[in-house]
């Protein structure tokens, strides 16, 4: 009997605990679909704005090439931000923008906007403004004289366009801020960069190469933020490589392959939600297209196709409101109005030496490898040319190198289940670059004590790179320069003896440092930043690393973290740098890079000892961060917006030609014409100046589909990468101007009757502007 006994309480316990853990197995299931399996503990909100500036007449930042205007849209360019809070302490808030590279004065005027509408919510110790480095974004929002040279200076527009919307993209986030988790994932993608510099990163030491399997950092680190309520509501990554898949020769606004990618994600995403909704949608392609297939499609035969199409002939230009081109966004049709928008943001980390021309460079002449230690063909480097893979198509060589980073994210997304959790922290200071004391380990175990730099710019600079080459007779690893662009330079400004010395082995081509005419040349005073969200740490740094310089610099922080004895952090400690944030200071190499003098070391404005700087600083920042210290905020950046000098012409009038209004059409498609998935199709508007209004949260481009006999819905905007705005004017100086809208029928189009619509903006002489709009003939897809 005892023996029974005990067989049947083992028998009902081991039941209880079944039905225990068959519950727990439920409840965990419940969480793990909304992409958790704890409780939140954090509040998380995201948000996003459209930061596309001027689509005409401005330069583009990236390239230094004075001829590569912007004269149009490829796709739009937003700033996308999450903010991250403990209920009841700190938050920090990270801001992604389409654009080459965070500024100075943007930072600046951001956070006093911020400080007007929340006090000291927001400050330069929580907020990060980090750059994709795309090379298609208009120029002219930063505040130092030689990143604004080619753009004719300060252009107030480009610079209102971005501060405007990171600000909108963090009030978002703000208000969106609700309880949710947030897990980390990371993996490697293989085939979206390639050394750019392979001579330099060779001159490191081989030991410390030898740890490594590849010359780039091939990791890609995802954050998924998961709402309570609502699921995954959008992702923040960080991965390498360069903003320079469209060429130096590109005049459409871009977002380049990481804005590609992220327009990918987003849309993939609202695919596979639709999917999970009530509408009739059809199978999603394996890239999604800009506007899921949320319109029922109803199958017509062709002639009557035809037919429909035949009733609906052009119209003339007329006006309209600003609101028109709003309201017929296609992405606002799309969002489901009771849920959080998803925000995907692909970052930028330390991508100095990285390119995603993965093919190599190669001589337009020869068709042969270029110079292996110079990037010449022939002695000259204007003829070597790193090819995408796409090549000969850059437009093409985007959409890969996005889709690769696209689709290893997507992957990530789903397999993340590693929670982040612990504080969140913050740690922030203002170091003067030019004067820093750094203390460098020597052989046999002692140390000494060097410094940096006034920043100056060397000859290999003027060399360009093999993603977008220079001119003249310059070449990458020049450490001599040459008398004649000696003479050149001293007409600006002769560098001294101290100067060159410290600079040494860079050949100083601009002085930069110490040109002060009319105002700054180049930045001194430099921000650093880390932001802490439990195991993920992230560090701001304001410039571009090499491969082996982010190794370095992210070495010596995960060290100083987890050494001290402390439990604050462990080995499972994730950290990423967010490069191009908060200001821009070009590159930063190692020492043993440096000597070399490629490009990226020519660019290393703060000497030899530049990384080594950092490390030091960063290890102080750790330190704080490990032990709770605040540290002294250090001296103020200047604020030169009231200096700053603009040669842009503004636009004075538009015209059309006589008999013609704004908004009528130059060449339609052709009459009865019937189209195939793949086929170009182009129209052609009388329109105006681009900058008469930017369209922001609009469109200058729609095309729309047919529903039922006279309901046309819009299929696709100027947001979406098969669809190019191009605008042209006859000369220069010319009021006449015309807009093309090329569109490339996506292998997902529905079959269908569509048409494509164009709105603009007309300023008159005395100086009103008024919006107008056109549309094409019909035509038939099938």
């Amino acid at each position: 009997m005892g023996l029974l006994s005990v067989c049947l309480k083992g028998e009902v316990g081991r039941s209880i605990r079944m039905i225990w853990l068959a519950l727990l197995l439920l409840l965990l299931s419940h969480e793990n679909g909304k992409g958790g399996v704890e409780a939140s503990n954090y509040l998380i909100g995201l948000g996003s704005y459209d930061i596309t500036g001027p689509a005409a007449d401005v330069n583009m930042m990236g390239y230094a090439n004075m001829e590569q205007i912007a004269s149009g849209v490829h796709f739009r360019l937003r700033a996308r931000t999450f903010i991250v809070a403990e209920p009841q302490g700190k938050r920090v808030a990270f801001v992604n923008l389409d654009a080459c590279m965070a500024s100075q004065i943007v930072t600046i005027k951001v956070l006093e906007r911020l400080k007007a509408r929340y006090g000291n919510l927001y400050t330069e110790q929580n907020v990060a403004i980090s750059g994709i480095h795309t090379h298609a974004g208009p120029g002219g929002y930063l505040q130092y004289i030689v990143y604004i040279v080619t753009s004719l200076g300060f252009v107030r527009q480009s610079f209102d366009a971005v501060v405007n919307g990171i600000e909108q993209s963090i009030i978002q986030a703000h208000e969106n801020l609700r309880p949710g988790s947030i897990f980390v994932n990371k993996g490697e993608l293989l085939d979206a960069g390639v050394n750019r510099s392979p001579s330099a990163y060779l001159n490191n030491p081989a030991g410390e190469r030898g740890k490594y399997k590849y010359d780039v950092d091939k990791k890609m680190t995802l954050l998924k933020f998961v709402d309570d309520e609502w699921g995954p509501v959008g992702s923040f990554n960080w991965f390498a490589t360069h903003g320079t898949s469209m060429s130096r020769t590109n005049s459409l606004i871009s977002g380049d392959n990481k804005g590609a990618a992220a327009r990918f994600m987003e849309d993939w995403f609202d695919q596979k939600n639709m999917q999970t909704s009530n509408f009739n949608i059809s199978k999603a392609s394996e890239l999604p297209r800009r506007v899921s297939n949320i319109i029922p499609t109803v199958r017509r035969k062709h002639h009557e196709l035809l037919e429909l199409a035949a009733s609906f002939q052009s119209s003339p230009g007329k006006p309209v409101t600003r609101l028109m081109s709003v309201a017929r966004r296609v992405r606002s049709a799309l969002r489901l109005a009771d849920r959080p928008k998803f925000v995907s943001a692909f970052c930028q980390t330390n991508c100095g030496d990285v390119s995603p021309n993965v093919l190599g460079a190669f001589c337009t002449d020869t068709g042969l490898p270029c110079d292996f230690n110079h990037s010449t063909c022939g002695g000259k480097n204007e003829l070597c040319y790193g090819r995408g893979p796409g090549y000969p198509d850059e437009f093409e060589s985007t959409r890969i190198i996005g889709e690769r980073q696209f689709k290893k994210a997507v992957e990530l997304f789903d397999k993340a289940t590693e929670q982040v959790k612990g504080k969140v922290d913050y740690r922030h200071t203002y170091l003067d670059f030019s004067k820093l004391e750094v203390t460098v380990p020597k052989e046999g175990g002692s140390t000494e004590t060097v410094k940096t730099c006034p920043a100056a710019m060397g000859f290999a600079f003027a060399a360009g790179t093999t993603d977008g080459p220079g001119a003249f007779d310059f070449k990458q690893g020049d450490d001599q320069g040459n008398a004649f662009w000696r003479l050149v330079r001293n007409l600006l400004k002769t560098p001294g003896e101290e100067q060159k010395k410290c600079q040494h082995p860079k050949p100083i081509l601009l002085d930069t440092g110490e040109m002060k005419v009319p105002y700054d040349w180049a930045p001194s005073i430099l921000p650093i930043q880390i932001l802490r969200i439990g195991q993920l740490v992230i560090l701001s740094v304001p410039g571009e690393f090499t491969t082996m310089a982010g190794r370095r610099l992210r070495d010596a922080v995960k060290t100083a973290l987890t050494s001290g004895g402390t439990k604050e952090f462990d080995s499972n400690i994730h950290i990423v740098i967010a490069g191009l944030t908060n200001t821009y200071s070009q590159y930063i190499t190692t020492f043993e890079e440096y000597q070399i003098q490629r490009y990226e070391g020519a660019s290393t404005l703060y000497g030899p000892h530049t990384l080594g700087a950092y490390i030091q600083q960063f290890k102080t920042l750790a330190s704080a961060v490990v032990t709770g210290k605040t540290l002294q905020a250090g001296p103020q950046p200047p604020d030169m917006l009231e200096k700053q000098i603009s040669l842009l012409p503004p636009v004075i009038m538009d015209a059309t030609p006589l008999g013609s209004k704004f908004g009528d059409l130059i060449n339609d498609v052709p009459q009865s014409c019937t189209f195939k998935r793949g086929d170009h199709v182009s129209v052609s508007f009388h329109s105006a100046c681009p900058r008469n209004d930017l369209m922001t949260e609009g469109t200058f481009a729609l095309v729309e589909i047919l529903q039922g006999k006279d309901n046309w819905v819009p299929a696709y905007d100027d947001d979406d990468f098969s669809l190019r705005f191009i605008w042209s004017r006859p000369a220069k100086l010319s009021t006449r101007s015309k807009a093309t809208i090329e569109w490339r029928i996506p292998e997902t189009a529905a079959s269908g009757v569509y048409r494509i619509r164009h709105f603009g903006a007309a300023k008159a002489l005395l100086g009103s502007v008024k919006h107008f709009e056109g549309s094409s003939s019909a035509f038939v897809i099938t």
